[in-house]
């Protein structure tokens, strides 16, 4: 479904990624781990056009991509929802979902039952909804970000740390939610600095290293890694 091929990316003169290869299919949910500065971020926003890769392709349900607009992208259904949530602070819960489903209500569609299955999701922000974001704890604001992104109805969602800053007991509620929506179907390609909690809820992953794939595989086997064990579990 998604499929990067040997992609080259640079900040100026400083080389990101290096003939970087991974690929999701439909209906997965695949991990991307590695230490800061590995290039997962980098991979998450040169999907999303972003970036633009010096050399390689990236493909999207056999469609090349990589030097399409980022709003054209968003068109195809790729859906990202960055490191640090970046809502709009001084619009409320609703008025944030709302332009999630910009694309669709354009079309004279509804989005009703878009921000009914969102308050399904997370009943906090049905509580929330006349409230301002900025008033919002982090995992509220992280929940946000997450149903927006949901209102425009994904095909692939692209996750960047969502856990980071937040208490441990909400971090098990947004995985939770990222299982069952990718149970009920949808495609995830997450980025998580907490590379247990990553190899626990994907089914594959790649191991990042200096904007290259060092290793690759299923989450239970590199789970028990040695390799894998001292990097990036603790031993």
């Amino acid at each position: 479904m998604l499929r990067l091929e040997n992609i080259e990316v640079s900040y100026g003169d400083i080389p990101a990624l290096h003939q970087l290869s991974i690929e999701v299919g439909a209906g997965e949910m695949v991990a991307l781990i590695g230490a800061n500065g590995a290039g997962k971020t980098t991979t998450l926003n040169t999907i999303s056009a972003i970036l633009t890769p010096t050399s390689g392709a990236v493909w999207f349900e056999d469609r090349r991509i990589d030097r399409a607009e980022p709003e054209a992208v968003v068109e195809m259904g790729i859906l990202h929802v960055p490191e640090g949530r970046r809502v709009f602070s001084g619009l409320t819960v609703e008025e944030n979902l709302l332009v999630g489903a910009t694309r669709w209500r354009r079309r004279g569609m509804s989005a009703t039952l878009d921000l009914e299955r969102i308050y399904d999701l997370f009943p906090r922000l049905k509580e929330r909804r006349k409230q301002r974001a900025w008033s919002l704890s982090g995992g509220e604001q992280q929940m946000l970000a997450l149903g927006r992104a949901l209102m425009a109805r994904p095909k692939v969602l692209l996750l960047d740390e969502p856990s980071l800053g937040l208490a441990p007991i909400v971090t098990q509620e947004v995985f939770r939610t990222i299982q069952h929506l990718n149970h009920e179907g949808l495609t995830v390609l997450l980025v998580e600095q907490d590379a247990y909690a990553a190899l626990q809820i994907a089914r594959r992953a790649y191991v990042l290293e200096m904007g290259r794939v060092a290793l690759e595989g299923d989450c239970a086997a590199l789970r028990k890694d040695p390799k894998v064990q001292d990097a990036y579990l603790g031993g």
